[in-house]
């Protein structure tokens, strides 16, 4: 069962939260900040519950910003959740700014925290296991370094990289532009019999086709204007290693012709040569392309297809990996964070939300330079969607928030029936008020723009662009 931290100098709120939460969680309790980081060293919970105005400073907020900072600086990945009153506001908006991961107003809704702990404790979880899977591929040869994943579809790459590394047969890689073809192919030339030889990489797309026959496979001195010596192509420095061929697809049907020959005989002959080489190199080929259309289309020729995809696998898009994007997100921010000393901590409710609904065309290296992008820019230590690129908090297309009446009769409910369909009165309320701008709405109801959200998912309102 998970540990939760609940740091408050209201004897009834902490006997509230024990009540409240103590089925779901093992509830930690402190009434000031010593006693909070001392439980807190002792137990490192993922998730804490912060009163921002503790003793000394009751009245202030003081206190509770320098327990949060030590928090956060004693445990990297631990979500915080201010609590506040509404005359804390101020106060709890610097507390998210520093990093804190949401906050709830006080008098505490105890449906509406639970909304707020779960999605806490599901981050806090999915980051632990994105450090496990770091550590564990620390723990293996380099051969797996840079590819990280625990999707179903990424556990059969990894099965397939450590079974062909050691058979010495064509590997051909299949998947969208960006989603790490060249990583899953350096990870094959180290896993194999060759990884003490050279890995060589081309891209057979991004070299004019009168260039690539020379890049491939050397040339002669006087082979054509300019070429005043010998030139090896990358065929020849693939001796004793791997040669990767990225982009096949867009390779030119003359030079399949002679690759499909090298493939075959483990011979080439260099541009303007007339004798055979023999090189002994691995292929290992990769494309973006729908290779079977290539092959009726007649762009690509079928013997050859056979010839190098002898063991065929797909790269997963980034959209289809799920968990697996915000793990690589937190990555790629600790690696620039790092890299740019930049003091960011985490991705905002909002960043999260627009990352995970957002089609990713460009898949990881779209993700990457996004991050990158964000560490940058941000002016606070949380990410905004804003510095992710991303105009707002775009969470599906255009559009204003839906916001249907209500009108109802509470007699005959229970309690917790009448408390849900007041609340979703209230919410559809300040939605139409507000004329969907998500800031405004958060306001006039007490809760943050995360908790709003959460609360619009919890009763069914649609959620178009927001006005942030």
């Amino acid at each position: 069962m998970d540990s939760i931290l609940v740091v408050d100098d209201d004897s009834g709120i902490r006997r509230q939260l024990k009540w409240g939460l103590d089925k779901s969680y093992k509830v930690l309790l402190a009434e000031d900040g010593v006693k909070a980081l001392e439980l807190f060293n002792k137990y490192k919970p993922k998730v804490v519950s912060l009163d921002l105005g503790l003793p000394p400073d009751a009245d202030g907020a003081s206190e509770g910003l320098r327990v949060l900072e030590e928090i956060l600086d004693q445990g990297k990945g631990t979500k915080v959740v201010v609590v506040s009153g509404n005359e804390d506001r101020n106060n709890a908006l610097a507390a998210i700014a520093f990093g804190a991961y949401d906050f709830c107003q006080k008098p505490i809704e105890l449906d509406t925290l639970k909304i707020i702990l779960e999605r806490a404790f599901h981050l806090a979880n999915l980051e632990a296991e994105n450090q496990r899977l770091q550590a564990s591929k620390a723990g293996e040869k380099a051969a797996m370094e840079g590819i990280f994943g625990q999707c179903p579809q990424m556990e059969e790459i990894f099965t397939i990289v450590r079974k062909v590394g050691s058979i010495d047969v064509p590997i051909l890689i299949l998947g969208e532009s960006g989603t790490g073809k060249e990583l899953v192919a350096r990870a094959i030339h180290e896993n194999s019999l060759r990884k003490k030889g050279p890995f060589i990489p081309i891209n057979c797309g991004a070299i004019p086709e009168t260039l690539l026959e020379a890049e491939l496979f050397g040339h002669e001195k006087g082979s054509f204007t300019g070429a005043q010596s010998r030139v090896l192509g990358k065929v020849e420095f693939a001796q004793g290693g791997t040669l990767f061929l990225d982009e096949i697809g867009d390779m030119p049907p003359l030079l399949q012709v002679k690759l499909l020959r090298f493939l075959q005989e483990k011979v080439i002959q260099r541009v303007g040569g007339r004798e055979d080489i023999e090189v002994d190199a691995r292929i290992v080929a990769a494309t973006n392309i729908d290779i079977e259309a290539a092959i009726k289309g007649g762009r690509f020729r079928e013997d050859l297809y056979y010839r190098i995809g002898v063991v065929t696998t797909n790269l997963p898009p980034l959209r289809e990996r799920g968990d697996d994007l915000v793990l690589l997100a937190n990555l790629f921010m600790r690696r620039f964070a790092h890299e740019f000393k930049n003091k960011v901590r985490c991705f905002s409710v909002a960043s999260l939300r627009v990352l995970n609904s957002y089609e990713w065309p460009g898949n990881i290296r779209e993700l990457e330079n996004r991050v990158k992008r964000a560490v940058i820019m941000a002016e606070t230590q949380t990410i905004e969607p804003c510095d992710l690129g991303f105009a707002s908090a775009t969470i599906i297309d255009e559009g204003a928030v839906a916001t249907p009446q209500y009108e109802f009769d509470l007699s005959g409910m229970d309690l917790k029936e009448a408390r849900s369909l007041v609340e979703k009165k209230l919410v559809a309320e300040a939605l139409d008020s507000a004329e969907g701008n998500i800031l405004k709405a958060s306001k006039s109801l007490g809760v943050s723009r995360p908790t709003l959200y959460d609360l619009m998912k919890k009763h069914n309102f649609y959620v178009g662009d927001t006005n942030t």
